[in-house]
């Protein structure tokens, strides 16, 4: 069997940048030699398996048919006769399509190198817009530093449309959409992804109210999904498997936005109490250095002065007085803010 490293890792390293993970393609073998090696499986639909000691994903290579729609409509075919030039050909775009043995030798069978050279994203062959979710990855590919300044060639922009008006963005998993837009959400330029996902027209079903992409003004994945949130209305993400953790992010903007020295006092309170400043103060903290928070010194006062405040004693007070109290307490943080 030969052993060839492909995709994003190969690419990467020729564009002089760091891969975070390296993917590998085997030739000539079966998954029974991979077992007698100590390979671990971890593929459903067809071999992946885990180095024993690197714990990196090797796959045999092999050719897919579409057969039906989703994810899940190919069949796969992975004999020992795949060549490595038939593997590469099923994926994404060239610049993806390049291999390296273990001599450090270059495969190119479809010119990858050169479209890197020029800049360029350009679909393999027609079996680009048969998984849909590549239009997607084409987006993600733009919130990466060394890619966010390539082109897209003509005949993929078709077959980007094609994609669109065939309407299988709808058959794709939740969950595959949202690992997309995650990895984006953590990478150098994630407004970009969102402006392609506008531009390429990929917002129906998962994004149909997108319309400003920008959410870079902050470093970390969370608040940058909540920028995104407060710059569409809190009208995103429909049927998207969203974590816990954005979703209170969500739920506490939407109360920092509400509050101001200028409201009724028992309405700040109220949410004072919902926003759970003291649990969430880490969050508050980061959410409030955002550019749609024009109240932003005043939360920071606010913030300040919960923190430094000792609630220990409310532990003494018994049940029926304890609400009471923090009442009192809030209303005491209040009046210091002013």
């Amino acid at each position: 069997m030969k052993v060839y490293k492909v995709g994003g890792a190969v690419r990467d390293s020729i564009m002089g940048v760091e891969s975070s993970d390296t993917d590998w393609v085997i030739v000539g073998s079966s998954p029974e030699e991979m077992l007698s090696n100590g390979f671990i499986p971890i593929g459903k639909d067809f071999p992946v398996f885990l180095h024993p000691e690197t714990n990196e994903e090797y796959a045999l290579a092999r050719t897919e048919k579409k057969t039906g729609t989703g994810y899940g409509g190919f069949t796969f075919y992975y004999g020992e006769d795949v060549s490595l030039e038939e593997d590469l050909s099923r994926r994404d775009f060239t610049i993806n399509a390049i291999a390296e043995d273990n001599n450090g030798k270059i495969i190119d069978p479809f010119n990858g190198l050169g479209d890197i050279k020029n800049k360029l994203f350009k679909h393999v062959s027609n079996a680009f817009f048969e998984d849909p979710l590549r239009a997607i990855r084409l987006a993600r590919f733009y919130s990466y530093d060394h890619l966010k300044d390539f082109s897209i060639d003509e005949a993929t922009i078709k077959s980007i449309n094609k994609i669109v008006k065939s309407k299988e963005i709808a058959n794709l998993s939740s969950g595959r959409v949202w690992s997309e837009t995650y990895r984006a959400l953590c990478n150098p330029h994630p407004s970009n992804y969102f402006e392609k996902i506008i531009y390429l027209n990929l917002l129906d079903p998962f994004f149909n109210q997108l319309k400003n992409p920008s959410c870079s003004s902050h470093s970390d994945k969370v608040v940058r999904w909540t920028e995104l949130q407060i710059n569409n209305s809190f009208n995103l993400a429909d049927g998207l498997p969203l974590p816990n953790e954005f979703n209170n992010a969500i739920a506490v903007s939407k109360n920092l936005l509400r509050i101001h020295q200028d409201i009724d006092e028992d309405e700040l309170v109220v949410l004072i109490e919902k926003t759970n400043f003291v649990r969430n103060i880490d969050l508050i903290n980061q959410l409030i250095t955002l550019p749609n928070f024009v109240n932003k010194d005043y939360l920071s006062k606010l913030s300040q002065i919960i923190q430094t405040t000792d609630f220990s004693f409310l532990s003494s007070i018994s049940k029926e007085k304890i609400e009471e109290e923090k009442i009192k307490i809030y209303k005491e943080i209040i009046n210091k803010c002013k």
